[in-house]
């Protein structure tokens, strides 16, 4: 296996491990993944064909739909809702 696909491997477990993390605790692993995707997906693409890498990005951006959609809106300056895990004492 190229050095390229056992990087996504190690990352697929990454993720799946930052997933079954409690909601408060996936933030900053969780961004640590969403930044680093970009690049391992370009990786995979410059050795295996940006059609590969297509198929990467349609996985990555089901993984992470919602954390792309948050960060889109608040960009975009329009209202952002946060989980109920994660608003604290908030009402």
């Amino acid at each position: 296996m190229s050095l390229s696909l056992t990087l996504a491997a190690i990352w697929a477990v990454l993720a799946t491990i930052v997933a079954l993390l409690p909601m408060r605790h996936q933030f900053k692993p969780g961004f640590l993944l969403l930044v680093t995707a970009p690049v391992l997906i370009w990786f995979i693409g410059s050795q295996h064909g940006f059609w590969i890498a297509g198929l990467g990005l349609a996985a990555f951006l089901s993984m992470f739909r919602r954390p792309l959609v948050y960060y889109l809106r608040k960009s975009l300056g329009k209202p952002v809702e946060l989980p109920k895990e994660m608003q604290g004492d908030r009402p």
